[in-house]
């Protein structure tokens, strides 16, 4: 279907997710798909996982604590859940969660930003892998 290239920023982006969202959530996904599932994986696999979080520009930190900023002001609780705990295990920290949190509530707005905490405490009080 697509090309060396292509299959090569698959892998990656496999590689990526597996690294900070964990095997169980990557394999879960991976039991999913099916016809419908399968073009928007194979997306955002490649270009979210494989192209941009792979990027040298800013670090996995970083990169967690922009995302959680923006899930945030979306208000989508399934994926800040999810991306809280890729922020866990790309080293941020849950006072550096809390601060997010906080500057978010200033420009996302403070319901939001209080939906993100309560999901946040959720997570903080869920046994750490490591």
């Amino acid at each position: 279907m697509g090309s060396f290239m292509d299959d090569d920023l698959y892998r990656k982006g496999q590689q990526t997710r597996r690294e900070i969202l964990g095997d169980a959530h990557a394999d879960r996904v991976a039991a999913n798909l099916d016809d419908a599932t399968r073009p928007f994986q194979d997306l955002i696999t490649r270009y979210g996982w494989g192209e941009v979080w792979s990027r040298p520009g800013l670090d996995r930190r970083t990169r967690s604590m922009l995302t959680l900023a923006m899930l945030t002001a979306l208000n989508r609780p399934a994926a800040i859940k999810l991306h809280l705990r890729g922020a866990l295990n790309n080293g941020v920290t849950e006072a550096e969660i809390v601060e997010v949190l906080l500057q978010a509530a200033i420009y996302c707005g403070a319901p939001a930003a209080e939906e993100s905490l309560r999901l946040a405490r959720e997570i903080f009080a869920e046994p750490q892998d490591g």
